[in-house]
């Protein structure tokens, strides 16, 4: 099976006679026996999630490598994250995936949440299964826990993705953003409730 490490800003991809989608021009190396090929628009979503692709605005453009070797992946000198996925489900803002093993399914949830203050309409993924899940973000990867009774607040710059049980709501009104002059459109902030963890990046976009 193929195993994914992070090893600071690269992703390690250590592929024995397997096969890893992983973005798009992120090769910055590779060791071995290794091949490469166009994923298309995700790999697994299926036809209806093209489509979906497609209204979101963005398709997700991975690539598929196979074979046996070790493939040095990367993007923008940004933090790599691996997150282990077991029988779960992953919510990740399309542009932050890195890689995915081949035991994970993607699919087009909703247009991107950026899209309601400044009009890029990216895509957002469910990432489903078990399987490892990396993730680049802008900064070291922080991870928030929510548990009943107890919502997290952040801001949509800072928002990358989220795991487990929970439910997203939009809190209109002043942000911190705002404050400063730097927002555009309505002010909202992510309300997160429920069960599970929800990183964010301490960069803002």
């Amino acid at each position: 099976m193929a195993q994914l490490r992070a090893e600071k800003r690269v992703l390690l991809a250590d592929l024995q006679g397997t096969t890893v989608r992983a973005m798009s021009g992120s090769m910055v190396a590779y060791q071995g026996q290794v091949e490469f090929k166009s994923a298309g628009m995700g790999g697994g979503g299926g036809f209806r999630a093209a489509i979906r692709q497609r209204v979101a605005g963005e398709s997700i453009s991975l690539m598929e490598c196979s074979g046996h070797g070790r493939v040095h992946l990367a993007y923008q000198a940004q933090d790599v994250t691996v997150i282990h996925v077991q029988n779960d489900t992953v919510t990740v803002e399309s542009e932050h995936i890195l890689a995915v093993t081949p035991d994970l399914q993607l699919d087009v949830q909703f247009a991107g949440l950026r899209g309601m203050t400044s009009g890029q309409g990216l895509a957002t993924t469910k990432v489903m299964g078990s399987g490892q899940l990396a993730i680049v973000s802008d900064g070291p990867l922080i991870g928030l826990e929510v548990a009943p009774g107890q919502p997290l607040v952040v801001d949509p710059d800072a928002y990358v993705a989220g795991l487990g049980n929970l439910q997203m709501s939009l809190v209109s009104g002043v942000t911190w953003r705002s404050l400063v002059g730097d927002g555009s459109g309505e002010p909202f902030s992510l309300r997160f409730e429920g069960h599970g963890r929800v990183y964010i990046q301490p960069a803002e976009r």
